[in-house]
């Protein structure tokens, strides 16, 4: 990957957190997809796309997104928690336990 590519990811990343703290969390999740299909490894890039789902009430993709960052990031508790309630907003309560359990055992809020 060239540098130059790398500051086109980066840019699109921020210019995503900047549309999802606007408000505008659908455009969000349109800028985020093609940098989180260039970078699937990334994180950051995965939490802020998941981030823009949940916000724009897309909770498939959302689910989706937050099951990917679990298994890369099984301690992350934010991710536990935003997924848990997820499911809760899909009528799925009893498959957000395990995750609001773990999210409690990693101290998350």
């Amino acid at each position: 990957m060239t540098r130059e590519f790398e500051l086109d990811l980066h840019s699109e990343f921020l210019r995503a957190d900047l549309f999802l703290n606007m408000g505008q969390p659908a455009e969000a999740a349109r800028i985020m997809r093609p940098v989180v299909e260039a970078e699937p490894h990334n994180e950051a890039a995965l939490e802020l796309l998941a981030r823009a789902y949940y916000g724009s009430a897309q909770l498939a993709p959302a689910e989706e997104s937050l099951a990917r960052l679990v298994d890369r990031a099984p301690s992350n508790g934010w991710a536990r928690r935003a997924l848990a309630r997820t499911l809760e907003r899909q009528s799925r309560g009893s498959e957000a336990v395990v995750h609001h359990r773990m999210a409690d055992a990693l101290g998350a809020a």
